[in-house]
């Protein structure tokens, strides 16, 4: 570790222990869907993460570490070829290039990031090497991309048939609007009119993921394709850490979804973990990071979706939304595939 790594842990772990809250006993959630729990548990976002999770699940069900289990349980969508918001078959920015953005964080602070990085299909594995192998935390474009090679990651086309004939469906009209919840609605489906796809406004998004393992340590990972048709050089939330992605081994992790600039503009995930550390749930943190992006965007909000996710390092886990239809897994020794709504602000979908 870099004297530099030292002297941040030192300092962050000292904030941490003075500014803790709660006094060590968590309140208990008022409307909180799932309990406190002993043990492991893993979380991720969207109906997707139930196969993450599983994959997760393999390493923290033996006793295996928080860091493995979701860089493990990350890699599952990115190699999903009918996901089309996360890794190798994510849509293309509307040049016609796959770029992927990814995250990576554990209970100590450490943390690696890469943005607009091209040809790489496990971006939360290269985001892992930059906080073990570099003294950086974010790497970007060619830069990524030129580490991750250097690191023995295959370069690859991962414009996949199926994307490249949504982008030329797209191009007919050229029109970009973000789709509430396209998560949902777009996983695995193909360019083909027959399956309902449309050329357009199928844009995001992401896979969040925190886990607790048997040994009290926590960590994230988060990575996605990013917007569909974004502008070329245009990066979420997903690789910055506070934004799309925070843990505080004292206090817990959250994670984002949705559009990112909205996450981006509250340092969403950050909030989230911060309001946990002054004593809220994480449901409450999460509605309260919700809450404040509907005040601040009262019109905007109406037609987007942004959702948080969040775990306290007792194991309790929380969510909230903007939008209805935003939907989280939880799996832990006693379910493995656990799917749950999350509340939201709208109960109604604009989409």
């Amino acid at each position: 570790m870099t004297d530099r790594r030292r002297f941040l842990k030192a300092s962050l772990l000292g904030t941490a222990a003075s500014a803790l809250a709660w006094g060590g006993k968590l309140p208990a959630a008022s409307a909180s869907p799932v309990p406190a729990a002993t043990g492991a548990r893993v979380i991720s976002t969207w109906d997707f993460g139930v196969a993450a999770n599983q994959a997760a699940w393999a390493i923290l069900g033996k006793g295996g570490h928080a860091l493995d289990a979701v860089e493990a349980g990350a890699r599952v969508p990115e190699a999903d070829l009918k996901n089309h918001s996360v890794g190798r078959a994510g849509y293309p920015d509307r040049d016609g290039h796959v770029t992927l953005d990814a995250s990576i964080m554990d209970h100590d602070y450490n943390c690696g990031a890469v943005a607009a990085i091209e040809h790489i299909a496990h971006p939360i594995s290269v985001a892992r090497r930059v906080m073990e192998r570099t003294p950086h935390v974010l790497l970007v474009g060619d830069g990524a991309l030129q580490f991750a090679l250097e690191q023995g990651f295959p370069k690859e086309n991962l414009l996949t048939p199926e994307s490249e004939q949504a982008w030329h469906e797209w191009l007919k009209t050229a029109k970009y609007r973000p789709s509430i919840n396209s998560e949902t609605h777009d996983y695995g489906r193909t360019a083909d009119k027959s399956t309902g796809m449309p050329g357009g406004a199928n844009n995001h998004d992401t896979i969040g993921m925190l886990a607790l393992d048997a040994h009290g340590k926590l960590a994230g990972a988060c990575t996605t394709s990013g917007m569909a048709w974004k502008m070329r050089g245009r990066v979420g939330d997903s690789p910055i850490i506070g934004a799309g992605l925070y843990v505080d081994g004292e206090v817990g992790g959250a994670t984002s979804t949705g559009v990112g600039e909205e996450v981006i503009r509250n340092a969403g995930s950050f909030l989230v973990v911060e309001l946990m550390r002054q004593g809220r749930s994480p449901q409450e943190a999460c509605k309260e990071a919700v809450l404040r992006i509907v005040k601040r965007r009262a019109e905007a909000s109406k037609t987007l979706q942004v959702g948080f996710l969040a775990m306290n390092r007792a194991g309790e886990v929380g969510a909230y939304a903007i939008q209805h239809g935003f939907s989280y897994a939880v799996c832990d020794a006693k379910k493995q595939d656990g799917l749950l709504p999350s509340p939201s602000v709208y109960t109604t979908s604009y989409s």
